[in-house]
């Protein structure tokens, strides 16, 4: 299909974005030179309101494995974690972090001038995820001689329970208890419930934000959405990041009004499900944009969009938002989900990603596309490729699989 000259038209709060994550590492990294100061690494969707509330600079290590897939470095890394013994499809993010601490090649180097990541004094994970996340942090525990703690959520759920939200919400208060005795210090429960009261708002906030992709043509998109999405996971707790997707939502809801799209004269919407490919961003952004194809929603950046906190218990509201993440759904919940927002999104076609070293976070290996394209006459494509590792993504192949695709959707129209 030929390529024409039609302009991008950027999105104006990304120069706040950058100085926000300028900021941020820039601040945990003084944090861990501060014997005043401690810093804890969480999990993406781990307890961080309980660190924050503790007053840990709180520190998410699976940002610098997609950071370290994005930069295109973590192919040629990930061997020296093999050379220890870690399997080359357990978590790329975890192997890349693993080869980056050997070989001392992190970019946050170039990107803020600091060391890399922060050294941490606690390392907190839920394995809501998956198990290699415990693995990941246990590597670094005894590699800083830190204290590695964290939750163990029941997995693949149907309906959420109430005693499987009082099993999880137990975990976090022996969390509580542990950090205490560890630290010599009291949970202030206030100010836990502001934590968990300003997490819940930056939550709703880049819900909001997600939603404004339903209007035709989209304003934003989701490769847009990966960079932006940045906020909800790293300073989820903070006024800063609730004044950012005020701002972000606020543009697009302008871009809307103004009829600006981000991709010109959208013909085709799509929904990606399942994990990005970090080392092919800028290819895969630009042959959507010349297909004319406007990717509007994802499973992957609407794993943020929490249901918001009403008051009442915040570990209670923390457990059950553990529990009802869309990757700890069962396939039958999964699927009524996905259905759902393909039809509130009006995608015309889903790609669904088959991550190699992420399972749990790829839904393409037990039928579901098979049987959401029949039961809904939708057309789906199953990409093979990879997070981090870019060894799993053949370039070409996929682009002519996308091409091929999207020509299908003409036929159908």
């Amino acid at each position: 299909m030929a390529q024409t000259a039609v302009k991008r038209v950027e999105i104006e709060a990304t120069s706040r974005l950058k100085e926000l994550m300028r900021a941020y590492f820039l601040d945990l990294d003084a944090a861990s030179k501060d014997h005043n100061r401690r810093v804890a690494w969480c999990t993406s969707v781990g307890p961080c309101e309980i660190l924050s509330a503790f007053g840990f600079a709180v520190y998410f290590p699976e940002n610098h494995g997609a950071l370290l897939g994005a930069k295109k470095i973590s192919h040629e890394i990930i061997p020296r974690a093999a050379g220890l013994g870690y399997c080359a499809e357990a978590c790329s993010y975890m192997n890349s972090d693993i080869g980056c601490d050997l070989t001392d090649r992190s970019p946050l180097k170039q990107l803020y001038g600091i060391d890399g990541p922060p050294r941490p004094d606690l390392l907190v994970y839920s394995t809501n995820q998956c198990r290699d996340v415990q693995e990941w942090f246990q590597y670094f525990g005894q590699r800083h001689d830190a204290m590695v703690t964290g939750i163990r959520p029941p997995r693949h759920l149907g309906d959420v329970t109430r005693e499987q939200v009082a099993d999880v919400r137990a975990q976090l208060e022996q969390l509580i208890e542990r950090i205490e005795i560890r630290y010599e210090q009291k949970l202030d429960r206030r100010l836990l419930r502001e934590a968990v009261e300003r997490s819940s708002r930056v939550s709703q906030l880049w819900g909001r934000v997600l939603e404004t992709a339903r209007h035709r043509p989209s304003p934003m998109t989701f490769w847009d959405m990966l960079i932006h999405m940045a906020p909800v996971i790293l300073m989820r707790g903070s006024l800063e990041a609730i004044e950012y997707y005020e701002t972000l939502r606020a543009e697009m809801e302008q871009r809307i009004a103004d009829g600006v799209a981000a991709v010109p004269d959208e013909r085709w919407r799509i929904y990606w499900e399942g994990m990005p490919v970090w080392p092919r961003l800028r290819e895969l952004s630009e042959k959507f944009f010349d297909l004319r194809a406007a990717v509007v929603a994802s499973t992957y950046c609407n794993s943020w969009a929490f249901e918001p906190y009403t008051g009442g218990d915040p570990l209670d509201w923390m457990a059950r938002t553990s529990l009802e993440i869309f990757i700890n759904r069962d396939e039958v919940r999964k699927e009524r989900f996905l259905a759902s927002v393909f039809d509130r999104f009006g995608v015309d076609g889903a790609i669904f990603h088959n991550a190699r070293t992420c399972p749990n976070n790829t839904n393409s290996r037990y039928g579901m596309p098979e049987r959401l394209r029949r039961r809904l006459d939708l057309p789906v494509l199953v990409l093979d490729g990879d997070l981090s590792d870019i060894r799993f993504f053949s370039t070409a192949q996929s682009m002519t699989n996308i091409e091929a695709f999207v020509e299908q959707l003409e036929g159908r129209k």
